[in-house]
């Protein structure tokens, strides 16, 4: 079995959250890590589980207009972006129809704060559903201390095992994770 992990990412703490899912999901299948200005156009035959995730901007997945705001920030503080192209908005949407069962599976980071709607997993997941991907249940998201980050502490390895989790739900061709 193989999986593709696609991400974007500001300022790293999405890019840090994909690689733990990418170590999670090694474990127990082949697993390819792509930032999405190199992601492919359509997902390669061979992949039987497609991750996807993105930083949540404005209560939702990215748009240009918030990737240029967080470029601002990133000059601001001498950091320099990870993801400087397309965003997953704009990927999913090359994606077209899948006509194959690729189970597929969002998360995003955002800030850990109850009154702040919205999520970048959740349009991901909208846009898998829409494309027919079959979605495992149980999209994630994983936190951060500000727009920046850092991370909070243990996200990473959460995200790892979710990674196992999702592996593990692929290969017994679950598509519900309580």
């Amino acid at each position: 079995m193989r999986a593709l992990v696609v991400f974007e990412s500001m300022f790293g703490n999405t890019q840090a959250i994909a690689e733990a899912v990418a170590d999670g999901l090694s474990t127990r299948m082949e697993v390819d890590l792509v930032e999405v200005g190199d992601a492919p156009m359509s997902v390669p035959g061979d992949v039987d589980l497609l991750v996807v995730g993105g930083p949540t901007h404005a209560f939702g997945m990215s748009r240009p207009s918030t990737r240029q705001s967080a470029a601002q920030q990133a000059e601001q503080a001498t950091t320099e972006l990870v993801s400087k192209g397309r965003g997953l908005r704009e990927w999913l949407a090359t994606l077209g129809d899948q006509s194959r069962a690729v189970a597929a599976a969002a998360f995003d980071t955002r800030i850990k704060n109850p009154w702040i709607p919205g999520s970048a997993r959740r349009g991901v997941e909208k846009n898998l559903r829409g494309q027919g991907f079959a979605i495992l249940t149980g999209s994630q998201s994983f936190y951060v201390s500000g727009t920046p980050g850092p991370l909070l502490e243990g996200e990473t390895g959460r995200a790892r095992q979710w990674g196992v989790t999702l592996a593990s739900a692929r290969q017994a061709g679950v598509h519900q994770i309580t």
